[in-house]
């Protein structure tokens, strides 16, 4: 379908940040495009990605903001499967995504993922989210040079209030806000407004390929 408006697509977009960013696209003159496994697209599926993209046709900006659950624990102790399974949904579903959608993807275009603080910051308990996140920002330039003129960017969030976490139980999820908020330099978690904004930056500014971008408020430093 052709459009004089700008066509996004946002993978991962029917909670969370990804949400967060379809609404405050909705203000521009755009058509967006949500997809995720409650609106049918397994994006571990290669032959449901391919689908989707094809049904949609030219696009100006994908974005996925697509995560996955990722067994927390030792390496000597995390299940093997579960770990494949984790990197099936954020990594491969992200290299899959950006596939099937470059071909689409217009003159001016940009394609933005989503890594995490983990994929720097040392934690215990937590190789499967470090390993998947590092290698998302390890591609990143990659792709930005293997499909340029497309731009290609990761955001990396810290921790951000999001339905992540509704399957804990209310008093430790607000133990870890507050143990978060304490220790950030900023004074505050992060929310999915704060995040959303970071994704609009690097669509709209066309000077930024291969970059990854800290959102976390100070998590880093220290």
């Amino acid at each position: 379908m052709k459009t004089d408006k700008t066509v996004y697509v946002i993978i991962g977009g029917a909670s969370g940040i990804g949400a967060e960013l379809a609404k405050q696209l909705e203000q521009e003159n755009a058509v967006i495009h949500v997809a995720s496994r409650r609106t049918g697209l397994d994006i571990s599926d290669e032959k449901s990605v391919y689908r989707y993209f094809e049904s949609i046709g030219a696009i100006d900006h994908l974005v996925v903001t697509a995560g996955s659950f990722a067994p927390a624990g030792k390496a000597i102790d995390v299940d093997a499967a579960e770990a494949k399974a984790a990197f099936d949904t954020k990594f491969w579903g992200s290299i899959l995504a950006v596939k099937h959608a470059a071909r689409y993807i217009k003159q001016g275009g940009s394609i933005t993922l989503t890594s995490g603080m983990l994929s720097r910051k040392v934690v215990a308990n937590t190789y499967v989210k470090t390993a998947i996140n590092a290698a998302l920002e390890a591609v990143t330039k990659v792709l930005a040079k293997e499909l340029a003129p497309i731009r290609v960017n990761t955001v990396s969030p810290g921790l951000t209030q999001t339905e992540a976490y509704s399957g804990m139980r209310d008093e430790d999820r607000a133990a870890m806000y507050q143990r978060s908020q304490a220790s950030l330099p900023v004074g505050k978690v992060g929310q999915a407004r704060d995040i959303a904004m970071t994704y609009k930056l690097l669509i709209n500014n066309t000077y930024m390929t291969g970059t990854v971008v800290d959102v976390d408020g100070g998590a880093l430093l220290g």
